[in-house]
């Protein structure tokens, strides 16, 4: 059973109130600053002004992670402002050590096994635009405090395409398992009304919080943070994954309610 400790409020002043190097994993994804309408958050500050702000929650955070922990910070953009990611990322070395990128592919077109038709997959907002493509993927960057954290890669392994692989690579040991890489499709669910169903602006779906979880290592990940818990989705995850504890925070109280409807808590 895990237990939930969701609690409402500004993420700065209730992450310093948590005990240093006591969270394991992080999972989060905060506002992109890219104009969405939140309830009660504006997203649309001036550029060195959100950067700045994300160095306050990144230091608490980096206060929190044990030394062999992960926060896997999920981030997006706009095709009229693509370096957002990159430049908070960058931002953000002054912290963490970026491990690894991961790609989250929210949409893709492919040929079918005979190679004469192509088949889309997932989920994309379309762009009404003559300039840009329509934007199919999102980041996933892995940050660490040293660059040096083991992961259990095969816990999201996937067959061998050619079984001759598995003799032919040592370090196989014998199993018909790889690395999936950094390339993670994972689609939105279909929903028919969206303020019902997926009643907030840029939720990430609970299997990609479930892939992070499952990478950094269940045995490893006792206690879980998210500092931007959204409707709980990352609590979801961690529900699903057995985590014995998680902590979250939101801001608005519509979103929070939603987040303790959906993991069956009492209201507060």
């Amino acid at each position: 059973m895990t237990l939930f400790d969701l609690i409402p409020g500004d993420c700065l002043a209730g992450m310093s109130q948590l005990q240093p190097q006591s969270i394991d994993l992080v999972v989060t994804s905060p506002p992109y600053n890219l104009g969405i309408h939140y309830g009660n958050f504006s997203d649309s500050a001036k550029r060195e002004t959100y950067l700045d702000w994300c160095e306050q929650w990144a230091t608490q955070i980096r206060r929190l992670l044990r030394p062999n922990g992960s926060l896997f910070l999920n981030l997006g953009s706009a095709p009229s402002n693509p370096m957002l990611p990159h430049e908070l990322a960058l931002r953000l070395r002054k912290f963490f050590v970026l491990q690894n990128t991961i790609h989250w592919i929210k949409a893709i077109t492919l040929p079918n096994e005979l190679g004469v038709e192509e088949m889309s997959r997932g989920h994309f907002k379309p762009i009404n635009s003559p300039r840009f493509l329509n934007d199919c993927h999102e980041y996933i960057f892995h940050f660490t405090l040293y660059g040096k954290t083991p992961l259990d890669r095969l816990a999201l392994g996937v067959p061998y395409a050619d079984k001759s692989n598995i003799a032919r690579w040592s370090h196989t040991g014998g199993r018909d398992r790889r690395c999936r890489g950094n390339t993670w499709f994972v689609p939105y669910a279909t929903i028919t009304r969206r303020e019902k169903e997926r009643p907030h602006p840029a939720t990430f779906p609970v299997q990609l919080a479930v892939n992070c979880i499952l990478l950094h290592g269940l045995t490893k990940t006792k206690q879980m943070l998210d500092p931007f818990l959204g409707i709980g989705n990352s609590a979801i995850a961690a529900e699903r994954c057995g985590v014995r504890k998680f902590t979250g925070f939101e801001i608005d109280e519509e979103y929070l309610a939603e987040a303790r409807r959906r993991l069956a808590m009492p209201a507060s």
